[in-house]
């Protein structure tokens, strides 16, 4: 049996919640408070590698400035000899783009609720001269009570000192406003608006405004802001968004427009917001000064043997409360970039399956102990897909087999994991109906 605990400062570090390129994301408890938090872990080495000191210190940097009840908030970042750790708030909803894919579309109240939150969030940001540059449903959280929070501030820019004019493209294809496409400049502001107006689009409608499957084509239909909205959009949602998908930045409505709308008025509550905190970056001075200094302690305890035992607290966050159903019906949850099914088959049995399966899919396997990362070219070849699942014990011959999106399209892995598991049908468990909320629970409580 393996054992593992494992403290960065004050937090207790659990299970990885998500996986990229270039960082992981474990879930964390604050061991004074037991307050949950995400903790976003980068290797130093590969920061080093990649060149990317300027570029992840200028985001840790905007998430300490923008500071918004609907903007994923920045705790503080800490330090070990090779690790650079980034200490978030710890949201249980979801994507946005989750709820739209299970729901296919939202009402038009929903929609102008998340819009109005959107809205208020990339006001702030601009207010404080920031640009996020890579808006999109998926990098739009869901709080418990579900508020939107703004995350991922990775591509975003703080314009130099009198340099009025962005020159980077980026962001994803499908939600970048024309300007951006071209080589001439563009305004932060007016760019993110577009892709403001392209979510409302999204969330009402249930696909997108602008999907071509080659990019020429897509890009042509964006200069030309050539779509047109359903029939079920009605005339105030129409009006606003043909005002904010104009492809002329300079005529194309700015925020103080947007909020002027009748349409966008309609139940409008702006958030209260007090700005008495003074906002200190000496913590993320500290930590690239000098990137090679080691300010924390970090304490790792591990005896080698079979899979990660999950405990009681990790799985009562996964499962959002004590309704733990959704750790055994997977109609629950197949939407979500990371999800899971149980096995009572052992440990190695399962990894093996997943091998097997995951080669006749062909996909490339690399498996270190419980940990698999799969890895293919995406289905329109434009880049790499890659998945990677691992293997908790959550009770005594009972293992759960948590699965996530470490690259590629979210839409892709949807259809990726609907097919892989009905492949794994013979090592998945089904409970009887009533042992999902009852068993479990009482193994956790023992």
């Amino acid at each position: 049996m393996k054992k593992v605990t494992k403290k960065v400062g004050k937090y207790e570090v659990g299970r990885t919640i998500g996986e990229g390129t270039f960082a992981k994301v474990k879930f964390a408890r604050k061991t004074e408070t037991g307050e949950s938090v995400a903790m976003k872990v980068l290797a130093k080495s590969t920061i080093l590698k990649h060149r990317m000191v300027e570029q992840i210190k200028r985001e840790i940097s905007i998430m300490k400035i923008v500071r918004h009840p609907n903007i994923v908030r920045l705790h503080e970042v800490l330090s070990s000899r090779t690790k650079i750790y980034i200490i978030l708030e710890f949201v249980t909803g979801g994507e946005l783009f989750d709820k739209i894919v299970h729901q296919g579309k939202l009402s038009e109240h929903e929609s102008r609720r998340y819009f109005q939150q959107l809205i208020d969030a990339v006001s702030h940001c601009h207010s404080k001269g920031v640009y996020h540059r890579d808006l999109k449903p998926e990098n739009l959280l869901l709080d418990s009570y579900g508020n939107l929070k703004v995350s991922d501030f990775g591509l975003s820019a703080l314009p130099r000192q009198g340099v009025g004019l962005l020159h980077t493209t980026c962001g994803t294809p499908n939600y970048v406003a024309p300007e951006v496409l071209g080589n001439q400049g563009y305004d932060g502001a007016a760019a993110d608006v577009w892709s403001c107006g392209v979510i409302l689009f999204v969330i009402m409608a249930g696909y997108l405004p602008f999907d071509e499957t080659d990019l020429p084509t897509l890009y042509g239909k964006i200069n030309a802001a050539k779509f047109s909205c359903p029939v079920w959009f009605s005339h105030g949602a129409k009006s606003l968004i043909h005002k904010i998908l104009d492809p002329n930045p300079k005529t194309r409505i700015r925020i103080e427009g947007i909020r002027k709308d009748p349409w966008f008025r309609k139940n409008y509550a702006p958030v209260e917001h007090r700005e008495d905190e003074e906002i200190n970056l000496d913590d993320v001075c500290a930590v690239f000064d000098d990137i090679e200094e080691q300010y924390v302690a970090e304490q790792s305890e591990s005896i080698e043997g079979g899979p990660l035992i999950m405990n009681a607290f990790e799985m009562i966050t996964l499962s959002q409360g004590l309704n733990l159903s959704a750790l055994f019906d997977r109609r629950q949850d197949y939407v979500k970039r990371q999800t899971r099914f149980v096995s009572r088959k052992p440990a190695k049995a399962i990894i093996s399956n997943v091998e097997v399966v995951a080669e006749s899919m062909s996909l490339k396997v690399h498996t270190r102990g419980y940990k698999t990362r799969l890895e293919g070219i995406s289905a329109n070849r434009t880049g790499q897909f890659a998945v990677v699942l691992e293997v908790f014990e959550v009770a005594p011959s009972l293992f759960m087999v948590d699965v996530r999106k470490a690259a590629g399209d979210t839409l892709e892995y949807h259809k990726f994991y609907k097919n892989f598991c009905a492949k794994l049908e013979n090592i998945i468990w089904k409970p009887t109906e009533g042992m999902a909320n009852s068993s479990l629970l009482r193994t956790m409580t023992c």
